[in-house]
């Protein structure tokens, strides 16, 4: 290896002479400024697979979050669909001709599964003010009940219907 008179003045070192390690010598200043760039590639190694860490807990983090989203609007969608078969069901109770049948229960199939219906219907026996009993008004129970996700949910919807005899 050759050396010239500038790099050696620049280095402050006389080649025929060994270099002592100490505190003022060129050679340990060299070496120092070598480990410090050396430590500080690796901290930015350690910087970069922190980095890296935390984004692919976010990821995973943000993952979690979208199935959380996507289960309530399939539970919400199921429950829409069992709120507007009691509303259909009632509309049919209402407008049919005579006395709604004391007790029915029929199966209805939907995309989620099977929704059992159960309609009772009782006499309400309401009274007026002064005592006076209300004849011919009966009390509507419709009850639905599905299975979601493996536990049993059931919603209830009540009304009364005026069929004078």
């Amino acid at each position: 290896m050759w050396f010239d008179d500038v790099s050696l003045k620049r280095l402050s070192v006389i080649p025929s002479k060994r270099a002592k390690p100490g505190w003022g010598n060129a050679s340990t200043l060299q070496l120092g400024k070598l480990s410090r760039a050396t430590r500080f590639n690796g901290f930015a190694l350690y910087e970069v697979l922190l980095g890296i860490t935390i984004f692919a807990l976010g990821v995973i983090a943000l993952g979690h979050a979208v199935e959380n989203c996507l289960n309530a609007s399939t539970i919400n969608a199921e429950e829409g669909g069992v709120r507007q078969i009691l509303s259909n069901r009632m509309a049919e109770v209402q407008a049919t001709k005579g006395v709604p049948e004391d007790s029915k229960e029929f199966k209805i199939d939907t995309n989620y599964g099977g929704i059992k219906v159960v309609q009772k219907a009782t006499a309400a026996e309401l009274t007026e003010p002064d005592n006076t009993l209300l004849n011919d008004i009966y009390l509507v129970t419709l009850t639905a009940q599905w299975r979601q996700g493996g536990i049993p949910q059931s919603k209830q919807v009540k009304f009364y219907v005026y069929r004078p005899g």
